[in-house]
């Protein structure tokens, strides 16, 4: 864990010697750019490639823009999940779990909703105060991550298998590697206002 910190921080310096030496780098480079620190890169540049115009190499903004993307596709499970719910012929385990998984994106998306309201006024914290409200920004995005994964791992015995499975944890991989990337661009984004190289 202490590698990946160390090379996030040389990475972020990158960014940081690259704006200071005055060299054009595009909003879609620096999306790019920060992708890079995410697991899923790709996912990355291309959920928020569409939204370089308005993050115009904001750390806030980029942060901001990732957690949307991960509310609106928490938003989309949550209504397949409905939608599972109400399918003809389950088997109880799989309307049990598909009950607990209704609760458990509820409070995901409450996190993320609260995460996106935080973001959207960090600007005016400084010092300890920045540091608390990051803390709890973290502290929802995390919590978010870990109900898509607990509403996935509901269906994780063998006894679940079957369609209703299938379609639930594709949608499931698919938002938790949406979460994961915009919390590993909440903590770039603190790491950075920690280390006085953010931008506004």
């Amino acid at each position: 864990m202490d590698k990946v910190v160390f090379y996030l921080l040389i990475l972020l310096n990158t960014i940081q010697y690259v704006y200071g030496a005055g060299i054009n780098i595009t909003p879609l480079d620096f999306v790019k750019t920060s992708c890079k620190t995410t697991r899923n890169q790709a996912l990355c540049v291309n959920s928020l490639s569409s939204y370089a115009g308005s993050i115009q190499g904001s750390d806030q903004q980029l942060a901001k823009a990732a957690i949307a993307v991960s509310l609106n596709n928490a938003k989309s499970a949550a209504a397949l999940v409905s939608k599972l719910s109400g399918t003809s012929k389950l088997k109880p385990q799989e309307y049990q779990a598909l009950k607990d998984c209704v609760n458990s994106m509820s409070s995901c998306i409450a996190s993320l909703t609260q995460s996106v309201q935080e973001l959207g006024k960090m600007g005016q914290f400084k010092g300890k105060n920045f540091d608390w409200h990051m803390n709890s920004l973290q502290t929802w995005v995390s919590s978010a991550l870990t109900d898509q994964n607990t509403c996935a791992g509901g269906f994780s015995d063998r006894s679940m298998n079957g369609k209703v499975k299938d379609a639930l944890n594709k949608k499931m991989n698919s938002v938790a590697q949406v979460t994961s990337n915009a919390l590993a661009l909440v903590n770039g984004f603190a790491l950075r206002h920690k280390a006085g190289t953010h931008k506004p």
